[in-house]
């Protein structure tokens, strides 16, 4: 699986659905698994041309008056699958964590946990995500790929993960720029990558997006 964030670039904001379209293509082509992550204000209109969309965040709040809240409700509603939680630029607390997951998965939506080390991935798993997205944040829009340059952290957090909960898969993400990258992380027993420059600032987002799938 491949997740994009899209987060809030100055091209995402502009043709966010440009992006999403590249990754549904990629996906009739190639038949792997890619999920977008779009800006907030795309999310619906996004959901109801591609399968594979998810939120960047999603608060820990029922609908109610929580001005400003995006929650997994108002996610549902949108036709969204599912949602990032715990981003290293979107970081909550562990309690909170859980009540996103519940909340989500209540709601019939996917949750992709992002967590810091192997330690916080294997303490996470506790919750049962659907996914849980190793990233180490200092490596985050590198360029130098956890993959390459710390493999062990993507190693450490399969065996921490499958000792908490073995039905969690792993992602691992940071730095994640090429196929080799790919191949890596799934040679280590990653399920998937997740990245978000490298797509967005790519010269040809969708050559680039089906070089990555060929890893698979």
């Amino acid at each position: 699986m491949i997740v994009l964030n899209l987060k809030t670039y100055e091209a995402s904001i502009q043709k966010p659905l440009y992006f999403v379209d590249i990754a549904s293509e990629v996906v009739a082509e190639t038949g792997v698994r890619v999920i977008v992550c779009p800006p907030a204000l795309s999310l619906h209109e996004a959901a109801e041309r591609f399968s594979g969309v998810f939120a960047q965040h999603t608060d820990p709040e029922s609908p109610g008056a929580y001005t400003g809240s995006i929650n997994a409700e108002m996610l549902k509603h949108a036709k969204v699958r599912g949602s990032l939680v715990n981003h290293s630029e979107k970081r909550m607390a562990r309690e909170k964590v859980k009540i996103v997951v519940d909340m989500l998965h209540s709601n019939g939506l996917e949750s992709i946990v992002c967590a810091a080390s192997a330690k916080e991935s294997g303490d996470l798993a506790s919750f049962s995500p659907s996914f849980i997205a190793v990233e180490p944040p200092e490596l985050i829009g590198s360029g130098v790929s956890v993959s390459k340059s710390r493999p062990q952290v993507i190693s450490n957090t399969v065996n921490a993960v499958r000792e908490s909960n073995d039905k969690v898969p792993v992602l691992c993400g940071a730095g994640i720029s090429d196929r080799n990258d790919v191949e890596k992380a799934l040679s280590l027993g990653s399920s998937g990558v997740l990245l978000a420059s490298a797509f967005v600032k790519a010269k040809d987002p969708k050559a680039f997006l089906k070089d990555l799938a060929g890893a698979f």
